[in-house]
């Protein structure tokens, strides 16, 4: 943090903008501790000299660097009104969405407080809230249709997110029941090959998702809820032959669906229920020669009525920042050697 007079005027050809903090707000909350914020903010913006004197804080530099500079600190003020801490990973995200913004590459007008303020759950002492622009799109859009489609990489919160918002369904008794279901094709669906009990043989697949409700829920509710019917966890095999009316449900990891599953899994939808498909296109476990029915079904129902699909890409990663970049070191080699998911697409393990 560089101390500076207020009064310094820019250089010929630079901008300048200047704005106060208001009192209630206590610098380190705009800044971070150790000025963490403030070196995100000045790392984000080389070009630009950006000082602080008292609560009072300047920018000089092109005009369009201090543009955004302007906007940004307006966006963090806009959050830290609502009595939401920002953190180094909301400042780059916000100015991310800015550029993004100003650039043209975006096609929306949410602002990045509008993103990050944007309550999904509160429990257990935290809040669950969208991250990025397509999660909060993803969120509005389950609000907004009956049957939802969240396809992206690894860590982008297509499953966690949709679980938060079945919950808050539940809790809000606009369903009475929630139903989550996966595949169990790790195993070829073969499920008496393998050791233990009907329950241990399923639990395996079926844990992500019992994760997840455990940092929704009471842990202590959740075996009466599933015992009384209220929450239920199956693989996809049990959805067979169902009506499922008055319901909030999930299909996870649903690339891992053939079409006739993804079809018979459509079908079951009921009166008064909502469903939300899940899952990469990537990273496809299905026998060779098979077909993903999540594949297909974009090409199936594309344009349909109250169907929606969102994509979301590395852009979107909320997980540890080398996962974005794996996800897209993963793209690049194969576009540039013709492979699916670093596998030539003519090998045994062909993906289809």
């Amino acid at each position: 943090m560089t101390q500076t007079p207020t009064g310094h005027s820019p250089a010929q050809g630079q901008a300048r903008a200047q704005f106060t903090v208001p009192a209630q707000h206590p610098m380190v909350s705009v800044l971070g501790s150790g000025d963490s914020l403030l070196r995100v903010i000045e790392k984000a913006f080389p070009a630009a000299d950006i000082h602080v004197r008292g609560n009072e804080i300047s920018a000089t530099g092109a005009a369009a660097d201090v543009a955004l500079v302007q906007r940004l600190f307006d966006e963090m003020m806009l959050v830290l009104r609502t009595g939401q801490p920002m953190t180094e990973d909301a400042v780059e995200r916000s100015i991310a969405m800015l550029r993004a913004s100003e650039n043209g590459t975006s096609d929306g007008q949410e602002t990045p407080a509008e993103v990050l303020t944007q309550n999904i759950l509160s429990s257990r002492g935290r809040t669950i809230r969208p991250k990025t622009l397509n999660q909060k799109r993803y969120v509005d859009a389950i609000d907004k249709h009956t049957i939802v489609f969240g396809i992206g990489p690894a860590g982008t919160g297509k499953t966690y997110l949709a679980m938060a918002k079945a919950v808050q369904a539940l809790q809000s008794k606009q369903v009475n029941r929630i139903i989550l279901t996966r595949p169990a094709v790790e195993a070829g669906e073969r499920l008496g090959f393998l050791p233990g009990t009907l329950y241990e043989k399923i639990d395996p697949y079926l844990r992500p998702l019992y994760d997840a409700l455990h940092d929704m829920l009471d842990p202590d509710s959740i075996p009466k809820l599933m015992a009384s019917g209220t929450i239920e966890v199956a693989p996809l095999a049990y959805m067979r032959g169902r009506t499922l009316n008055d319901a909030f449900i999930i299909l996870d990891e649903a690339q891992n669906t053939s079409p006739e599953q993804m079809k018979m899994f459509l079908t079951r939808l009921g009166f008064d229920s909502k469903i939300v498909i899940t899952g990469d296109v990537t990273q496809v476990d299905l026998p060779n020669g098979t077909k993903s029915g999540l594949r297909q079904v974009q090409d199936i129902l594309e344009g349909v009525e109250d169907v929606h699909f969102s994509r979301l890409s590395s852009q979107d990663v909320v997980r540890h920042k080398l996962v974005g970049r794996i996800v897209d070191a993963y793209e690049k080699y194969d576009t540039e050697n013709g492979t699916e998911n670093g596998t030539h697409k003519g090998s045994r393990n062909k993906r289809k």
